[in-house]
């Protein structure tokens, strides 16, 4: 899957298109379209990686899942949590993503 494929699929998860997303990214409104043809720039995938909370590893085809930062954190350092407990800090993290999700989408309008 290529960039733009990956990129696609994120926003077609969130139902946003690619034009509101490039544009909310403060980009080009065809900025990410033409990722199809041309290797987009770190900076610009850097951006794209942190709104959807995703690594920029992702992206580029080098991780095959969707990680997040805070999931990521949250498997690697929680050995020695009960499984209740590790249930309940993940609902917490999830939580916060999406309110802080929500706060970036409030701020790029």
């Amino acid at each position: 899957m290529t960039t733009f494929e990956r990129v696609k699929k994120l926003a077609d998860g969130q139902k946003i298109s690619l034009k509101e997303l490039a544009l909310k990214l403060d980009m080009g409104e065809n900025a990410i379209y033409s990722w199809k043809t041309k290797t987009p720039g770190a900076d610009k995938i850097k951006i794209v990686a942190d709104y959807f909370d995703v690594s920029t590893d992702y992206l580029l085809g080098r991780e095959e899942k969707e990680e997040e930062g805070f999931v990521t954190f949250f498997r690697a350092n929680t050995s020695d949590l009960s499984e209740e407990k590790k249930q309940l800090l993940e609902e917490e993290l999830m939580a916060f993503m999406e309110a802080r999700r929500k706060f970036l989408d409030g701020k790029g309008k």
